[in-house]
C-alpha cells in the first residue's frame, strides 16, 4: 500500500431534492478546491474514493439525487465503511418547500426526473413527483446537516456550503440562523424558538433602520428583562443538551431563532448565543434576512 492510499481525504457528500442548488453547492466546492462529480452512481463511490486515493487526492465532492434511487439505500453502509478507513466524510442534503420547487421547475421548464409525462394535469405530476422524492430520500436527509434553500440566494447557499466544509469534522458544530416568521420558518432547523414577544425595537424610529448587529440595538434588548429571560432559557436547554446531541453522533445542530421581520431580536440572540457558545464549540452564524439583503 502507497503512502497516498493512507493519506487523509476530505469527501463531502451532496443529495437533496432535485432543484435545490445542488449545482450551486457543487459549485462553491469547485471554489474551495474540491474535485468534484456530479450524480455519481452509488455502485462507483467506493471505486472512485479507491481512485482518488491512489492519486493523491485530498478534498473530494460527490454529487448524488434520486436517479440513482434504486441503488440509493447502500448509501448509508458505504459512508460507514469509509468513516471506518479514515474518509472525513461531510454529509449534506440540500432542501426547499414543494412550493418553492414547483416554482423552479415551472421557471426553467425542466422536467422532473421522477414525472410522470403522460399526465394530463402537469402540476398534480409534479407535486406527486416532488412528494416522491422527499420519501425516497427520506433516510439520506436523517443522516445530513440539511440547509434550506427555499428563501436564499445562490450566493448565500455557497457560503453557507464553504462555512460548513471550514468548521472542524471533530467536534459538533452549533448554526444559529435568524430569520422572520413572515417569510416562513426555516426547513433545515433542529430547534425553532418564536422571540416575537419580547420588545421590539422596531418601534422606536432611532432604532428601526438598524439591526441587531448595532450597538444601539444590542443594548436596548440587553437591558430588558424579558429578553434576558429568553437567552438564559435558550442557553439552558442547550446546555443540557448539547452533550447528549454529541453522544449521538450529531456533526451539526441548527437553531434557529425567529422574530417578524428577521432584522434587530433574532439576529441580537443569535450573536449573542454564538458568542457565548463559542468558546465550548464550533458555531457558525446565518441571518437569513440580513445575509438576503447583502448578497
Amino acid at each position: 500500500m502507497t503512502a497516498a492510499d493512507t493519506s487523509p481525504m476530505e469527501m463531502v457528500l451532496i443529495t437533496g431534492m432535485s432543484g435545490s442548488g445542488k449545482s450551486v453547492a457543487l459549485h462553491a466546492l469547485e471554489d474551495a478546491g474540491y474535485y468534484c462529480v456530479d450524480n455519481l452512481p452509488p455502485e462507483l463511490l467506493d471505486s472512485f474514493v479507491a481512485l482518488e486515493r491512489q492519486h493523491g487526492a485530498r478534498k473530494v465532492g460527490i454529487a448524488m439525487d434520486v436517479r440513482s434511487a434504486a441503488s440509493l439505500p447502500i448509501v448509508p453502509r458505504q459512508l460507514h465503511a469509509l468513516r471506518a478507513q479514515g474518509v472525513a466524510i461531510t454529509s449534506i442534503f440540500l432542501d426547499a418547500s414543494t412550493e418553492t420547487l414547483v416554482r423552479r421547475f415551472s421557471e426553467t421548464r425542466r422536467l422532473h426526473p421522477l414525472s410522470q409525462v403522460e399526465k394530463s394535469d402537469q402540476h398534480r405530476a409534479l407535486v406527486e413527483a416532488i412528494e416522491l422524492e422527499r420519501e425516497l430520500l427520506g433516510e439520506l436527509r436523517e443522516q445530513a446537516h440539511v440547509l434550506d434553500s427555499s428563501m436564499i440566494r445562490p450566493s448565500q447557499l455557497q457560503a453557507s456550503i464553504k462555512a460548513l466544509i471550514s468548521a472542524p469534522s471533530s467536534r459538533l458544530t452549533l448554526v444559529f440562523e435568524s430569520f422572520a416568521f413572515k417569510r416562513g420558518v426555516p426547513m433545515d432547523a433542529d430547534y425553532v424558538f418564536d422571540v416575537r414577544m419580547l420588545p421590539n425595537p422596531h418601534y422606536l424610529p432611532e432604532l428601526k433602520p438598524l439591526t441587531g448587529k448595532d450597538a444601539p440595538v444590542a443594548a436596548f434588548l440587553k437591558a430588558s428583562t424579558e429578553v434576558d429571560a429568553m437567552f438564559n432559557g435558550i442557553q439552558g436547554f442547550l446546555q443540557h443538551w448539547l452533550q447528549a446531541l454529541a453522544r449521538d453522533h450529531r456533526s451539526y445542530v441548527t437553531v434557529a431563532i425567529g422574530c417578524t421581520g428577521g432584522q434587530h431580536r433574532s439576529v441580537y440572540l443569535v450573536e449573542a448565543l454564538a458568542q457565548a457558545f463559542g468558546a465550548q464549540w464550533n458555531t457558525l452564524r446565518r441571518h437569513r434576512e440580513l445575509d438576503a439583503t447583502s448578497a
